[in-house]
């Protein structure tokens, strides 16, 4: 049977990789071909994304491939969400896009709401208020400069801009766009009221595609310079979890999914956004799926409270890694608990610290050894987990049946067993290289090799391997 190969480019906040999906008939399998890193650059108190770095590092990894003697039936990109860049009217980059954790955003939604109630907001668009959501950044924009707006240039969210580099071609994805706030959620398009209340004009905005839209060929330069050829460029599902979310090896939709990493994402797929009071006073989202599906979901801070310890211990001269601590955890009996979302954890200078604040304010016992801090970070994400379950489970149109863990942290045994415990849910954990699979699997789908998703988790399924954590069972099982 006839191998076919997809690219895919998915790119974090911290790195990116390149990776090659290989679809043989229903047996599917990744190898990476390329690593790079994803710094944000900080320049006179502003932060960017270092997009034409970004740029080499997809030209150097399709030479790459070239090199290996691999001709991808097509290319996608996925990337985090809300960021974005604009491209002048004669086609060059207008600046680098600012980064979402650049704080000049803080305080934006508050006077934000001045204009539109943060009630009459959400009704609109359906999307949780975080400061750095591509709204708040246009309106703090819209306060520094007009230049973006005077030239008439073009407004692209970072996967499209990549694309837009590679093929010379715009287009608006879905899934990516839905991230920012500014889209009806009822209609699926962008609301003309928010974009005239940041002064973005419609114009601006390519039109808006769905997953699995080719978006043009690789330029005749890239094609010549890395040996690769004209390949097509695919806009898959542009956010980042929204492809990982393909990759789900479910057999029924009756469950949560928990994409696991620096965030921590929980939330159901339905047909239908969930708009109400209860969703709005939980700081629920409703962004883009694949098939006309919602992903209505909640951001919990996840392993970045760990990665933030690990980087305070490694400047202390205790280079840890991830498997050692887990296995100081696991023999730990620490048990306080910590509010992973409580706002002092997002940009602390020394987290350790931090967390021995926490206890210390809360009246319970304090973290010395590293191992207690790690199983206290561990049993504090599985509470959290519990108590989002709990309301999703509330708002949910189905019974939750089980939690699917997916991503990095599917891979930590420890709090997949401490979260099956806490949520009392089977927990299924993998694949961790969820977002790269729905990335190619896209592809696939796109190439009229594959019909839907559920047929795509049924290969997710039957490709990698998968461990299943009951409630009061020790022992991981295999799906």
């Amino acid at each position: 049977m006839k191998e076919n190969h997809f690219l895919a480019f998915d790119i974090g906040a911290s790195s990116g990789r390149a990776v090659l999906g290989t679809l043989n008939g229903a047996k599917f399998e990744m190898r990476e071909i390329s690593r790079f890193a994803n710094p944000i650059v900080e320049l006179h108190g502003r932060y960017y994304w270092d997009l034409l770095q970004l740029y080499t590092a997809l030209v150097e990894s399709l030479a790459t491939c070239a090199r290996q003697g691999i001709r991808p039936c097509s290319i996608g990109i996925d990337t985090w969400g809300v960021d974005f860049g604009f491209v002048a009217p004669d086609g060059s980059l207008l600046g680098q896009p600012r980064a979402y954790r650049d704080p000049y955003t803080d305080g934006a939604p508050e006077e934000f709401f001045g204009r539109m109630p943060r009630e009459e907001l959400y009704k609109r668009t359906g999307i949780q208020v975080l400061p750095f959501n591509s709204l708040f950044q246009l309106y703090r924009l819209g306060q520094e400069s007009t230049i973006w707006r005077e030239t008439g240039s073009k407004m692209l969210f970072v996967p499209d801009l990549l694309a837009y580099l590679l093929t010379g071609e715009m287009v608006c994805e879905y899934t990516i766009a839905s991230t920012s706030q500014l889209l009806d959620a009822e209609r699926r398009s962008f609301d003309p009221s928010l974009l005239e209340a940041v002064g973005l004009s419609a114009e601006q905005i390519p039109s808006l595609v769905m997953p699995g839209t080719r978006v043009g060929y690789l330029t005749d330069s890239i094609a010549r310079k890395t040996g690769i050829g004209k390949v097509p460029v695919i806009a898959v599902a542009g956010h980042d979890t929204a492809s990982a979310v393909v990759a789900v090896p479910a057999s029924s939709p009756r469950f949560a999914y928990l994409s696991s990493g620096t965030w921590s994402l929980m939330g159901i797929e339905v047909d239908h956004p969930i708009i109400h009071a209860d969703s709005l006073r939980h700081n629920f989202t409703n962004e883009g799926g694949i098939e006309g599906t919602i992903r209505f979901l909640k951001n919990i801070t996840g392993m970045w409270i760990l990665e933030r310890c690990l980087e305070t211990w490694r400047a202390e001269g205790n280079a840890y890694t991830y498997d050692e601590v887990v296995r100081m955890a696991e023999q730990s009996r620490f048990a306080s608990l910590i509010d992973p979302d409580d706002p002092r954890f997002a940009h602390p200078t020394d987290m350790p610290r931090e967390i021995v604040a926490f206890c210390e304010e809360t009246g319970q016992a304090l973290p010395v050894e590293t191992a207690d801090f790690v199983r206290c970070i561990f049993y504090s994400l599985a509470n959290r987990y519990k108590e989002v379950v709990k309301l999703l489970s509330s708002m949910s149109p189905f019974p939750i049946e089980r939690l699917h863990v997916i991503g990095g942290g599917s891979r930590n045994d420890l709090l997949n067993r401490l979260t099956a415990e806490a949520t009392g849910l089977p927990v299924v954990a993998g694949p961790s290289e969820a977002t790269a699979i729905g990335n190619c699997l896209l592809q696939a789908k796109a190439a009229g090799l594959l019909s839907d998703r559920w047929e795509m988790r049924r290969i997710v399924a039957e490709s990698f391997p998968l461990k299943v954590f009951e409630p009061g069972n020790t022992t991981p099982q295999g799906a």
